[in-house]
């Protein structure tokens, strides 16, 4: 007969909380479940019944020894927060560098002030980064890349099992980086075909304003490259799509090797 004294336990309780704390501090920061129109309710409740589907199997693999005082409850909770932050962070990094790409030509398209309440990340941003931004959603979902998102989650705990120890191990800090580093590159390598093509159409208009001086470039420069723009984004959007299906599985595994 199950004894309820021993399920509600207070090492139980507090494991249940610490398992919350790391998958809260995950949906703060992760792609999809980070995005702004989701109301915090939903995220808290989907938080707790995630929690407790995991639980029995996290605490079937681990001797987990309750804290004695606030201070160390506190630093656990803390902790466990840290490291859901940095996993949902890790993996959002392809997102903000897509973002981060899709700004770059889009400024040089002249499109800097057509900014507009970006759902994805409740600031302003062009309309041409936000229908990237929404494409890169799409590629996410459709190759169940947060299936990747919650394994890493869970695997985390065999990795970093829940305790007192507050640091990540220096390999860990490495790779998280190293992730985070490739934030420059994924956004140079989606920029940087629209990008070089609309340069090279400045240095052509300047060209061209040097040999008429009185013909008026900016009036036909701020037409030529925004067609020009939106024309290269469609034209590219199948190649970046192709780019994203072979970066995303390859960085939701260098997110799990992480955790």
């Amino acid at each position: 007969m199950i004894n309820l004294f021993d399920i509600f336990s207070p090492a139980n309780i507090i494991l249940f909380m610490a398992i919350v704390t790391r998958l809260s501090g995950m949906f703060a920061t992760a792609p999809m479940f980070s995005t702004f129109p989701i109301p915090q309710q939903v995220k808290i409740w989907l938080s707790a019944v995630i929690s407790f589907l995991v639980f029995p199997m996290i605490q079937a693999k681990m001797n987990f020894i309750a804290p004695t005082s606030v201070p160390e409850l506190t630093i656990i909770l803390f902790r466990e927060f840290l490291i859901g932050f940095a996993i949902g962070y890790c993996a959002n990094v392809i997102f903000i560098a897509m973002e981060l790409g899709a700004n770059m030509f889009s400024i040089q398209m002249g499109l800097s002030a057509d900014m507009a309440l970006n759902p994805m990340s409740g600031g302003t941003s062009p309309m041409i980064t936000q229908m990237y931004t929404w494409m890169m959603t799409m590629v996410f979902i459709a190759l169940n890349a947060h299936h990747w998102l919650f394994a890493a989650f869970y695997n985390s705990f065999q990795s970093m099992p829940i305790g007192y120890g507050f640091g990540f191990s220096p390999e860990v800090v490495h790779q998280i980086i190293f992730i985070v580093s490739q934030i420059f590159i994924i956004s140079l390598k989606i920029a940087l075909p629209i990008f070089g093509v609309l340069l090279i159409t400045d240095v052509l208009l300047g060209f061209t304003s040097k040999l008429m001086p009185q013909m008026n470039i900016f009036m036909v420069s701020i037409p030529l490259k925004i067609y020009l723009g939106l024309l290269l984004s469609l034209m590219f959007v199948r190649p970046i799509v192709e780019y994203l299906n072979t970066l995303i599985p390859q960085f939701m595994k260098m997110v799990m090797a992480v955790f």
